[in-house]
């Protein structure tokens, strides 16, 4: 059981392939690391039955010779997901017993390919925060060692989607990306996390935080396994309006490409005051890494990077305001009734929404309202525009970006959660890609000095997904990744 584990998604693909191992074991295996990292928190609603009865089917397909690509492989799911019949909360009292009657495109692309649904992963509330610790079933821990004995935040939102691959309780997971929330938490567990492009993968059946921002990407242990869960969530989809029209694409391929004479940018603009010095010589070494491997390095500016945060954190709060304004307690989700339906109103969501969430309702609500929507809003999306306006212009001139993925290396639960503005700063790196709408992907590829991972972010122009692999799986290769956190499941070891 121990090898099964070890493997990498693709490996395991190449062994059911062969017969080798079955789905049915490799399920089991991965069900007996859910029990060993059960502190860790990662799961709020684990599909064990289902999963079983997935796996016999990914079996007969197997043994029929028409298996999809992802059959048999054991895959968690974001609580953000809209998973048909089975509880989807967004990790918030106010959807507790929420029972979807639909499947989220996403989700359905993974389980017609044959994936194993291992159940249902911890998230920031409606994906709102950068540590996990806005769920209403407590924080997702990350499977390093603590600091002084306190256990460290595993990022967020997507903190259970991160935390349970690098744990080795999933071979693979799904996340969404609004501001960071792939991205963040891939570098704080040490795992490889992609933000696609926007309009790469429906948004259709995944609870909205930020409907411009928003995006679906997946968390593997390695480049190669990202592109074979990518190629298989993205996709047109007619029930997505904001879908692209771009076919299937393999993007397994990509990996293997040569970047040499690749043109690799490094912003100016990303050594930021507070950046821990460790991230940066990181960031130096996977310079040194691309130029080695045959990239030419240049140096860009992108000028109205500084403005990203403030710009973000009235876009994002002001259309979150809207999306979760359909929660109202009268269609779905929880109700506190009253004598009046404006009390029941105010009571529901009061009850029902967590301090973040309200914070957030409340700034967009602000920013939207009459008398100030032309001076935070409006001003908002035009600096946005100068902010993809400055990526065009870099990407005329380069063809990926260099960037670390985070300004410091996980912290202790508890830490930040008391400052919202110290909290927000986490996504200093992040952030822009999601105003511009570009394809990022964090790769591991070091640790601190305490012994904790550091992720280096790689940027694309839109829809360039397959450079991106190609020049992360470079990294990849230099950098050597290949520990295991301190609490994984012990056959991963």
């Amino acid at each position: 059981m121990s090898d099964l584990l070890k493997m990498t998604a693709t490996e395991a693909r190449n062994s059911l392939l062969k017969k080798e191992i079955s789905s049915v074991e490799l399920l089991n295996a991965y069900q007996n690391a859910m029990e060993k990292t059960e502190a860790l928190n990662n799961y709020v609603t684990p599909t064990l039955d289902a999963a079983k009865q997935m796996a016999v089917n990914a079996d007969k397909a197997y043994a029929q010779g028409n298996a999809g690509p992802l059959a048999g492989l054991p895959i968690g799911v974001k609580d953000l997901f809209c998973t048909k019949d089975i509880e989807t909360t967004a990790c918030s009292a106010i959807l507790k017993g929420f029972l979807p009657s639909y499947e989220s495109t996403v989700t359905s692309n993974i389980w017609h390919s044959g994936g194993v649904m291992l159940g249902k992963l911890n998230c920031d509330e409606f994906a709102m925060g950068s540590s996990n610790e806005t769920s209403i079933f407590g924080p997702a821990v990350n499977p390093w060692s603590k600091i002084d004995g306190i256990d460290l935040s595993s990022g967020g939102s997507s903190g259970g989607s991160a935390s349970s691959v690098a744990a080795g309780s999933a071979l693979m997971s799904l996340g969404t990306d609004t501001g960071g929330s792939i991205r963040q938490p891939a570098a704080f567990c040490g795992v490889v996390g992609l933000k696609p492009t926007y309009g790469r993968c429906s948004r259709w059946g995944i609870v909205a935080f930020a409907s411009s921002l928003d995006q679906a990407g997946p968390f593997t242990r390695t480049v190669e396994d990202s592109a074979l869960i990518f190629s298989v969530m993205a996709g047109h989809d007619p029930k997505d309006s904001t879908s692209a029209s771009l076919g299937y694409t393999n993007f397994s391929e990509a990996v293997k490409s040569n970047i040499e004479g690749l043109r690799i940018g490094i912003p100016a603009e990303y050594n930021v005051d507070g950046m821990d010095i460790e991230i940066s010589d990181l960031w130096k070494k996977g310079r040194a890494w691309l130029e080695q491997a045959g990239a030419k390095i240049v140096d860009i500016n992108l000028p109205h990077t500084k403005y990203a945060l403030p710009c973000y954190y009235i876009i994002a709060p002001a259309e979150a305001s809207s999306n979760l304004a359909r929660y109202d307690g009268i269609r779905y989700g929880k109700r506190i009734e009253a004598e009046t339906l404006d009390a029941m109103y105010e009571a529901t969501r009061a009850d029902g929404f967590g301090e973040e969430v309200q914070r957030r309702i409340l700034i967009g609500t602000y920013a939207l309202s009459a008398g100030y929507y032309d001076a935070y809003y409006l001003k908002a999306q035009q600096v946005r525009r100068l902010i993809k306006e400055d990526f065009e212009k870099a990407f005329n001139d380069v063809d990926v970006i260099l960037t670390p993925t985070t300004p410091t290396p996980a912290f202790p639960l508890g830490a930040e959660v008391s400052d919202p503005i110290t909290m927000y700063l986490n996504d200093v790196f992040t952030v822009p890609a999601n105003l511009a709408g570009l394809p990022g992907i964090s790769v591991p590829a070091g640790l601190s000095n305490q012994g904790l991972p550091l992720g280096l972010q790689l940027l694309a122009p839109p829809f360039e997904e397959g450079r991106l692999f190609s020049v992360a799986n470079a990294i990849e290769k230099q950098a050597e990744f290949l520990l295991a956190p301190a609490r994984a499941a012990g056959d991963l070891q």
